[in-house]
């Protein structure tokens, strides 16, 4: 299924061209990302033992048994998190740790960057499905509110690797409803990425779930064959009906007709579909891009 990676990976194809440079493969993606995850839960693990010390000062008063002796002697260590804080990167959105690895982390975690290189072949070897799929590129304000800025993709079954970085590009420059993407607009930036399963042909245009299925459509206007279609997640976010999505999808397609008139046109066709979603943004992105820089990571 879609996962951050594959997201990683579109966000890393358009930063590298716009950068003028070659992008990671989808594989060094997926195991670095495997790593960084690693290390934050590592440090978030790290995070909560040094909680558990600390928390025993707020209770010395309290009206309990004496703190063990053993207990005391801990107490006295020096904290893990404040060792190594300020060499530590900031956390992914998807993950909870905000301290830094201890020194016995930072020591297996320097092992396994250095044997990066013979990791990536197990990575290499994963398996994927080929599956239809769409990249979508929205502009996030500083509200969090976010704007469609390129959408493209397939229905043919495409190869994950070469499928993600031609759509991620075709759908950042070549939508021709916008502009192409520039280098200054990264920051603002969030991708999605869809992977289209379960395809099933509608016995009428009402046949589909909201918030479940995508909806592909196909009729005849002015003996003219017209198509378009919107993702699962679209018309509930535009708080459309059924009978919106179908006009809408219609107008989208070329279709001038009057709302209340959709129904006549020739041969109308609708097949639904469903969708495996997976989203990032850009401060996601660049906190694991500067982490993929520390020397022996790649």
């Amino acid at each position: 299924m879609a996962s951050a990676a594959y997201c990683l990976y579109c966000f890393e194809c358009l930063a590298s061209s716009l950068e003028n440079r070659e992008p990671l493969s989808l594989p060094q993606v997926e195991e670095l990302w495997d790593q960084y995850k690693q290390q934050q839960t590592t440090t978030s693990n790290s995070t909560e033992d040094d909680a558990e010390i600390v928390d025993t000062d707020d209770v010395e008063d309290a009206d309990i048994d004496p703190i063990p002796a053993s207990l005391n002697r801990l107490r006295g260590l020096p904290s893990l998190s404040s060792a190594s804080s300020s060499s530590t990167p900031s956390s992914l959105s998807a993950t909870s740790s905000q301290a830094a690895l201890g020194a016995s982390s930072k020591s297996s975690s320097r092992s396994s960057f250095f044997s990066f290189g013979k990791r990536s072949n197990n990575a290499s070897q994963r398996r994927h499905e080929d599956y239809p799929l769409f990249v979508t590129w929205d502009t996030v304000s500083s509200r969090g509110h976010k704007s469609l800025r390129g959408c493209i993709g397939t229905f043919e079954a495409q190869e994950i690797e070469s499928g993600l970085k031609n759509y991620a590009l075709t759908s950042a420059f070549d939508d021709t409803r916008f502009s192409p993407i520039v280098a200054s607009e990264l920051p603002t930036l969030s991708v999605g990425v869809t992977l289209l399963i379960d395809f099933e042909p509608c016995s009428s245009p009402s046949d589909w779930t909201l918030g479940t299925h995508g909806l592909r459509i196909s009729f005849t206007y002015h003996s003219k064959r017209y198509g378009s279609t919107y993702l699962p997640d679209v018309a509930v976010e535009q708080g459309w009906t059924k009978e919106e999505t179908i006009v809408s999808l219609m107008r989208k397609a070329g279709w001038s007709g009057r709302s209340s008139e959709w129904r006549k046109v020739g041969d109308l066709r609708c097949v639904r579909y469903q969708g495996k979603k997976a989203g990032l943004d850009y401060r996601d992105w660049k906190s694991w891009k500067d982490w993929t820089r520390k020397p022996g990571l790649i």
